[in-house]
């Protein structure tokens, strides 16, 4: 897949079938829509194409007008998303950069200089609540009536839903629209099975191993570190979790999503948020410094519980020898395994 930081570069397409969204998850509503545009491109002898925004509109909002609690949660990272957009067969991405320019572009402006001008698109699929332009006020039927005047097709995909545990009605089930809000939902409650459902996979998280304060090492919980890029992440608090891409096969761990309230805020991470993972048997043939610099990706398989403020460094050891103790219980129950089918058995 091609990826491009805005549509004036060599190498993008002649023509395209697009989508339009922030794909947040790249959830299985997300999944059902791309391969929708695929077809549509084949059928149309053309690229298949998504343009996607960063960072997320809200964000930008959030700091314009200084209210950072109408900033989304962050299901994934930059990188997550382009990874699984490729994954679903894409064959190039722009990611436009949100900025002052972009939020007060007119709609009509919109259309022709980017949609038409720009990236001379033959077909655009939208999903059932599109809006774009300034304040919003571009709609689908104004995108199809321009298509219709300007020589491309429009079609809009309806809601994507999947049947859901009730939490409300002993083994009952509920259907569920497929939506980043609603995957949001699910981590920040810790429900990671119905996430998993969402998603069509475990949810994940991948980036480079960094060096952090290396205190787990003092401790003898040796740990691999990866930055969250963005402040406010969907999900937060301990986990056990599969490791990816440290060795032949998964390594099981439990790793801590977050801000580490037991330490210094001033620490070497600035504050950051951290995923912080302690791989529970860590492969000899690694040596001490085998994880760093490698990219990694973790998936957070159950939580266990939120993070909490430890008064010492003892009482940290203690807390986290509990987490590896339910873990490695949570493990031999054979959870993992099962969770991974009944995803691959929903999809």
């Amino acid at each position: 897949m091609k990826i491009f930081r805005g549509f004036h570069y060599r190498g993008i397409a002649p023509a395209c079938a697009l989508t339009i969204g922030n794909f947040d998850g790249v959830h299985r509503g997300h999944q059902a829509m791309l391969a929708l545009l695929r077809n549509e491109a084949q059928h149309r002898g053309v690229e298949s194409c998504v343009m996607s925004f960063e960072p997320h509109p809200r964000d930008y909002f959030a700091q314009a007008t200084g209210k950072p609690e109408i900033a989304p949660a962050r299901i994934g990272t930059l990188r997550d998303k382009l990874t699984e957009l490729a994954r679903c067969g894409v064959n190039q991405t722009i990611v436009l950069p949100f900025r002052a320019a972009l939020a007060s572009q007119s709609p009509e402006s919109f259309i022709q200089d980017v949609l038409v001008a720009g990236l001379n698109v033959r077909y655009v699929l939208v999903g059932d609540d599109f809006r774009f332009g300034a304040k919003r006020a571009g709609d689908y039927a104004m995108l199809a009536a321009a298509g219709s005047a300007m020589g491309f097709e429009v079609a809009r995909m309806n809601s994507y839903e999947v049947s859901l545990p009730d939490p409300a009605a002993q083994g009952g089930r509920r259907s569920v629209r497929v939506s980043s809000s609603a995957v949001r939902e699910a981590l920040g409650q810790g429900r990671m099975d119905d996430a998993a459902r969402l998603l069509g996979r475990p949810y994940s998280i991948s980036g480079h191993v960094v060096r952090g304060r290396q205190l787990g090492r003092e401790l003898g919980f040796r740990t691999i570190n990866m930055r969250f890029s963005h402040w406010k992440p969907a999900a937060s608090g301990i986990f056990v979790v599969g490791v990816h891409g440290l060795a032949e096969q998964p390594l099981a761990g439990v790793a801590n999503l977050g801000v580490r309230p037991s330490l210094d805020p001033n620490d070497v991470n600035g504050g950051r948020v951290l995923l912080e993972t302690h791989c529970l048997d860590w492969p000899a043939s690694l040596g001490p410094e085998g994880g760093y610099g490698k990219i990694v990706r973790v998936e957070l398989l159950h939580k266990l519980h939120d993070e909490l403020k430890y008064d010492s460094l003892d009482a940290l050891t203690t807390g986290i020898n509990r987490d590896c103790d339910d873990a490695r219980a949570w493990l031999a129950a054979g959870h993992a395994q099962t969770r991974r089918q009944t995803t691959r058995d929903r999809i």
